[in-house]
C-alpha cells in the first residue's frame, strides 16, 4: 500500500512540474498607484491557491473554535438550562 500511496505522490510530482513548466509565461500584475510585479504565471497561480486555502482554514478554524468551546461548556454542566 505503501508503495502505492509512493507511486502516486510521483505521477502527481510529475504531473505537476509539467504544468509548471508549461505555463512558466510572464504575466503582469498590476496594483494601485502604479506598482506592478512580472511573475511567471506559475507562480502567481500559486500564490493565489495558497491564500485561497489560508482563507478557508481560517473559516474553519473559526467555527472549530467555537464548537471546542461549546463542547467545554455542555462538558462542564453549563448547558443554561435550570433544573
Amino acid at each position: 500500500m505503501r508503495s502505492l500511496i509512493w507511486i502516486f505522490r510521483a505521477v502527481a510530482f510529475v504531473l505537476l512540474l509539467g504544468f509548471a513548466i508549461k505555463n512558466s509565461g510572464i504575466v503582469n500584475l498590476s496594483f494601485f498607484f502604479g506598482l506592478s510585479w512580472q511573475l511567471p504565471l506559475v507562480f502567481v497561480m500559486l500564490l493565489f491557491f495558497v491564500l485561497g486555502a489560508v482563507v478557508g482554514l481560517t473559516g474553519t478554524f473559526a467555527t472549530v473554535l467555537s464548537q471546542r468551546r461549546e463542547l467545554a461548556r455542555l462538558r462542564d454542566g453549563r448547558d443554561g438550562t435550570a433544573s
